[in-house]
C-alpha cells in the first residue's frame, strides 16, 4: 500500500485529491497538511511514501519544505503540485530533488499514475506541463549553459542520447519504448545508465539538461 500525504492550504483541493486517491486499492491517504511545516512533521511521524506538495502556502512554502524533506526523509518521494505560470518555482523544485510535478487540474488517472510512479522510484513529468515548463525554461537558456550541457552529454552513446531526447519530451518509459521499439524494461535500464553518467538525481533533471543542450529541438 502506498502511503500518501497531501499538502495544500486549500481544504477543497485536499479533499478532492483525497477522494480521487482513495478510490485506488493500492493508495492510502494517511494524512493532510495545510503548510510546509506540517508536511515535514507528518512525513516524519507517519512514515509516508509520497508527499503531494503545493508550492504557494503560508507558514512555510513548498520549496522550503522540499529542501527539508529531501534532507531529513530522503526516501520519501515528493511530487510538486503546480499551475501554469510558476515555471521558475518549478525549476527550483526539480533541481531541489522532487520526483516530478503535475498540474492541480490533472485528470484523476494522471494523479494516480504520478503517485504510483513516484512510489516506484521513478520520476513523473506531466506531459502537458512538462512541455510547457521545460520549453519555457529552455527558450531562455544562455549560450554558456547550453555549452555546459552539451559537454556533459558527450559521455553518452547514440542510443542513450536517443532515450534522453524522449525524456526531454516528457515521455514515460513505456511510451519511449513504443517510440523506439524497445521494451519498457530496457528503456528503464538505459535511463539508469543515463542518470549515472550525467550525475542527475532523477529523470526530471536529465530532461532539463537535454533541453538545455538543445537535444531533440
Amino acid at each position: 500500500m502506498i502511503r500518501v500525504l497531501v499538502t495544500d492550504d486549500e481544504p477543497l483541493i485536499r479533499a478532492g485529491i483525497r477522494m480521487i486517491l482513495s478510490s485506488a486499492d493500492d493508495i492510502d491517504v494517511v494524512a493532510e497538511a495545510a503548510n510546509g511545516r506540517e508536511a515535514i512533521e507528518l512525513a516524519r511521524s507517519r512514515h509516508v511514501d509520497v508527499v503531494l506538495l503545493d508550492i504557494q502556502m503560508p507558514v512555510m512554502d513548498g520549496l522550503t519544505a522540499l529542501t527539508e524533506l529531501h534532507r531529513t526523509v530522503p526516501d520519501t518521494r515528493v511530487l510538486i503540485l503546480t499551475t501554469f505560470g510558476e515555471q521558475q518555482n518549478v525549476l527550483r523544485a526539480l533541481t531541489g530533488g522532487s520526483a516530478g510535478f503535475l498540474l492541480k487540474d490533472s485528470a484523476p488517472a494522471e494523479l494516480m499514475r504520478a503517485v504510483r510512479a513516484a512510489a516506484a522510484g521513478d520520476a513523473y513529468l506531466s506531459p502537458g506541463a512538462t512541455r510547457h515548463v521545460v520549453d519555457s525554461l529552455a527558450s531562455g537558456r544562455s549560450a554558456h549553459r547550453a555549452e555546459q550541457a552539451r559537454r556533459r552529454l558527450e559521455t553518452l552513446t547514440d542510443r542513450e542520447l536517443e532515450v534522453l531526447a524522449l525524456l526531454g519530451e516528457g515521455l514515460s518509459n513505456a511510451d519511449a519504448g513504443q517510440r523506439i521499439h524497445m521494451s519498457e524494461a530496457t528503456v528503464k535500464t538505459y535511463v539508469s545508465r543515463i542518470l549515472a553518467k550525467l550525475e542527475c538525481e532523477n529523470r526530471v533533471q536529465a530532461a532539463l539538461l537535454a533541453r538545455d543542450a538543445g537535444l531533440g529541438t
